[in-house]
């Protein structure tokens, strides 16, 4: 008896899961698998399964539950194939890597890893789970490449290691130069430029990189030295769909400048960089950099801000069990 044809979904999505086809058996497990992107892409409010069922004909959400839970496919065969067709998309051009933390806010604590915890994206403190997240940039496109979902004391189970965000970044940082891919900076927040480790590894790697800080950051400097707030320069930061944007950049020396430099970048439109508010960066890159500098690092933050470009920014499917977070790595090439 012939194999029936799985149900056709939208063609964008038809297209992009037939690359993963050979990881499933079973037809219906392969549909489960295109459910759940059609979900991910929708606008629903909240991507539970239950809602994914019903967009996507189904009449309720146990088969996209099973396929979750109890179904016989390996997450690492999946993440294979997304990171060939990343790599095949990309080539040998140079990307910006950004690292990110982020999460999500839960109720309860029936997911693994679920605690009040601070979530950055947020800026506050919640009940919620978070992850630190690495995507590629270029050419205005960006890749969802790695995933490590961070693990709070208070949730770790007997085999559990625990590990700080910064350490689970710097584990990134290696999965994704093992990918193959160049990278031409390396972008990430406070936490990380905050951690002599991080920016250690990254050094050691010899990896060109844009981080913030925090404003009362530290720097050793010689008896005698001080330190020197340069002029504020203007500069027009592009914005996609939105004005380009008056912004004021100015280089922050402390005692002599060395390899290490530092910038304050006003925040969105101002004629008034004094009492504006600021991002405080620090980079190794080299050059005359004084109004490059600040558009390269908007490139994360937009990140932060913007991803994922998904509907009402939800990251991850809602389910009682933890192996929904193998769900990050479903999505599309087109996210």
């Amino acid at each position: 008896m012939a194999l029936r044809q799985p149900i056709t979904t939208v063609g964008l999505i038809d297209d992009y899961c037939l690359s993963y086809r050979q990881v499933f058996e079973d037809v219906r497990l392969y549909e489960c698998f295109k459910f759940l992107h059609v979900g991910m892409l929708s606008p629903l409010a909240r991507k539970t399964l239950p809602e994914i069922a019903k967009i996507t004909g189904l009449k309720d959400g146990q088969s996209l539950h099973h396929f979750l839970r109890d179904a016989a496919w390996k997450i690492e065969q999946l993440r294979a194939i997304r990171v060939h067709l990343i790599r095949a998309q990309i080539g040998s051009r140079p990307i910006s890597l950004c690292i990110d933390a982020t999460g999500d806010v839960k109720k309860g604590s029936a997911t693994d890893y679920v605690a009040r915890q601070y979530i950055g994206n947020l800026g506050k403190t919640e009940n919620g789970i978070v992850s630190v997240n690495a995507y590629a940039v270029l050419d205005g496109i960006t890749y969802p490449l790695l995933f490590k979902i961070y693990k709070p004391k208070s949730r770790l189970k007997a085999t559990d290691e625990s590990k700080t965000k910064p350490q689970l970044a710097v584990e990134i940082v290696h999965a994704v130069q093992a990918m193959g891919l160049v990278i031409e900076r390396v972008l990430a927040d406070s936490l990380d430029g905050e951690t002599w480790k991080f920016i250690r590894t990254l050094e050691t790697l010899k990896l060109p990189y844009i981080v913030a800080i925090r404003s009362n950051h530290g720097v050793l400097m010689p008896t005698g030295q001080r330190v020197r707030y340069h002029r504020w320069r203007a500069y027009d930061q592009p914005l996609a769909d939105h004005p380009t944007q008056r912004r004021y950049i100015r280089e922050i020396i402390f005692g002599t400048r060395c390899s290490v430099r530092y910038y304050q970048i006003t925040k969105g439109s101002t004629d008034n960089p004094d009492k504006a508010d600021s991002w405080f960066i620090m980079t190794n890159l080299t050059g005359n950099i004084s109004l490059s500098v600040g558009s390269q690092y908007t490139l994360r933050t937009w990140i932060e801000m913007d991803l994922p470009q998904c509907p009402h920014k939800s990251r991850f499917v809602d389910a009682e069990e933890p192996s929904c977070f193998g769900l990050t790595s479903l999505i599309p090439l087109v996210a």
